[in-house]
């Protein structure tokens, strides 16, 4: 089992930044990814940014690329993301995941609210 447990988010305005912080415990030996998700109000789950272990390679979604960078402590088996310029198109819950063994494990999620 791995655990997630995501902080960082809160209220922010619009041009501002955020930086979202997971910390990830329990069987976190050979984690293969580790990445975000969002979740808007009424619109369903959409990835944000991925994270690979072996090989620190990143990606991310079009509708945050050159916004947002996706980082990894790994002596604090930490992720985070940290998010520049933000619009309230940004407003929504942040998921933490994680795959490993074939599986993919969740957080709780933080809450994100971009408005002036």
């Amino acid at each position: 089992q791995v655990q997630l447990v995501e902080s960082g988010g809160g209220l922010a305005q619009p041009g501002g930044s955020l930086r979202l912080s997971c910390a990830a415990s329990g069987s976190i030996f050979s984690i293969y990814a580790m990445g975000w998700y969002r979740q808007a109000p009424g619109k369903q789950r959409d990835w944000v940014t991925t994270t690979i272990t072996s090989t620190a390679s990143t990606n991310y979604a079009e509708s945050v690329k050159g916004r947002c960078t996706i980082s990894r402590d790994n002596a604090k088996n930490t992720v985070y993301l940290q998010m520049n310029s933000l619009t309230p198109e940004d407003t929504a819950v942040y998921y933490c995941y994680a795959t490993r063994g074939g599986l993919l494990y969740w957080g709780h999620g933080t809450q994100v609210t971009v408005a002036s």
